[in-house]
């Protein structure tokens, strides 16, 4: 089961059929995992307004990677996005939303809905394995995610808390690393549909070195987009 904000997600009957969604292209949520958002379109304050007085889910997902649009102009989806629970919420003061939301599992988009919202909704099949939160952690390479990430880090002369890296578990420090790691669209996207933790952990370690190797420069140094 997965635990989010106040609620807790046992079983597929705590799940909706279709949820709104949120495109955004390069944004990553993972069941587990936290996605502070900052809401300012007037057609993503009503889909949290109305978000807040029911379920408080809402889908977030990628724009297609092909830059494939419908006739309304509107960029196609991917078909895996993933459900979060808006977590916490506060006003800005000039009209914007600052949210976040909390990862319970991920989805695929099944058939966009014909509705007069002005925000889009899908009908969706939910990964009800992903509310087995700890699914394939026993099998997570961890020392091989870490060594990539320590050569990441010193590559781009960036500091880490390794103190506290050590004492995640595996699920934490995989998703996080996963949702804070800069890379592009379709690397998130690789990383979101990995079918558990232990693949979502070979995949990063393999974009990561696949850029280190690409990027690295006569100095040592590289810089990852």
């Amino acid at each position: 089961m997965v635990q989010a904000g106040n609620y807790t997600y046992a079983d597929e009957s705590d799940l909706p059929a279709t949820v709104p969604v949120f495109p955004l292209t390069g944004a990553l949520l993972l069941p587990g995992g936290q996605l502070p958002l900052n809401i300012f379109e007037p057609r993503y304050i009503q889909m949290i307004d109305e978000a807040l007085a029911g379920s408080r889910i809402i889908g977030m997902i990628q724009p297609s990677l092909d830059g494939a649009k419908r006739k309304d102009n509107e960029p196609k989806l991917c078909e895996v996005g993933c459900m979060g629970r808006i977590a916490s919420y506060a006003e800005s003061g000039d009209g914007r939303y600052i949210i976040s939301l909390q990862g319970i599992a991920r989805f695929r988009a099944v058939e966009e809905l014909s509705l007069r919202t002005p925000y889009r909704v899908c009908r969706i099949a939910a990964f009800v394995a992903d509310l087995d939160s700890a699914l394939g952690e026993d099998e997570v390479d961890r020392e091989g995610l870490l060594r990539a990430f320590r050569r990441f880090f010193e590559a781009n002369q960036m500091e880490a808390d390794w103190d506290s890296i050590a004492r995640a578990s595996n699920e934490t420090l995989v998703n996080a690393l996963s949702m804070m790691s800069p890379y592009g669209a379709a690397e998130k996207q690789a990383l979101l549909e990995a079918s558990d933790l232990k693949a979502r952990a070979e995949t990063l370690i393999a974009i990561t070195e696949i850029a280190l190797a690409r990027d690295g420069g006569e100095d040592g140094s590289t810089t990852l987009q």
